[in-house]
């Protein structure tokens, strides 16, 4: 939690409350149904909590923002995003119903009214949203096809609504078959840790 802290100083009494649970949440819910590691467990707040708030460096979401995280996993990077956040919406989606439940799960235990999760692939959500999270889920080229016509033109953010994506690695091949414009926030620059030394943003706008 103190890296949390350390990065994100300026949060709430309550935002300290919900993200100081969040380990003893995912230590009893991982251990019913595996969704991280074992040494991710461990390493939690550095891992996945702090990595999924990276986000929240690049663009401050705004009050009814809405937000689609695709293949959320047990609830990354959506569940710190919507403790961050308590004003935007977020709805997470995942194929494998079981990962589905612990986002239940932790949402209900949180309190976060803010969180719909659902029980589906990416190309079924319904909805107009602001922005796409995710969290490696799969190439890029997949992810846009899956994405970009859920992506709102009305823009209120001060970067152009599109996706986020939490990736790592050599993106260079990557990219290129994306055949668009992006742009790749290095993760070192934000955080000391050396978990982020290979880390990355990739943000890519939908439309034209």
């Amino acid at each position: 939690m103190e890296i949390i802290k350390k990065y994100f100083p300026k949060l709430t009494p309550t935002q300290k409350d919900k993200f100081g649970q969040l380990g003893e949440l995912y230590a009893y819910w991982n251990a019913q149904i595996n969704v991280i590691s074992r040494q991710d467990v461990e390493n939690l707040y550095e891992r996945h909590v702090l990595h999924s708030l990276s986000i929240a460096k690049i663009v401050q979401f705004r009050e009814f923002a809405s937000i689609l995280d695709v293949g959320t996993g047990g609830g990354f990077p959506g569940i710190p995003l919507a403790i961050m956040f308590p004003e935007a919406e977020f709805h997470l989606v995942d194929s494998i119903g079981k990962k589905i439940k612990v986002v239940e799960e932790v949402a209900k235990a949180l309190d976060l009214t803010n969180v719909r999760a659902e029980h589906c692939r990416a190309e079924q959500a319904d909805g107009d949203y602001d922005f796409v999270v995710t969290r490696a889920v799969a190439r890029m080229t997949s992810l846009y096809s899956w994405v970009h016509n859920k992506i709102s033109r009305n823009h209120v953010h001060p970067i152009r609504n599109g996706i986020l994506a939490l990736k790592g690695g050599d993106l260079d091949e990557e990219m290129a078959e994306l055949k668009r414009k992006y742009r790749i926030f290095e993760l070192y620059e934000l955080f000391d840790e050396e978990f982020f030394e290979t880390k990355k943003i990739v943000y890519v706008t939908a439309g034209s």
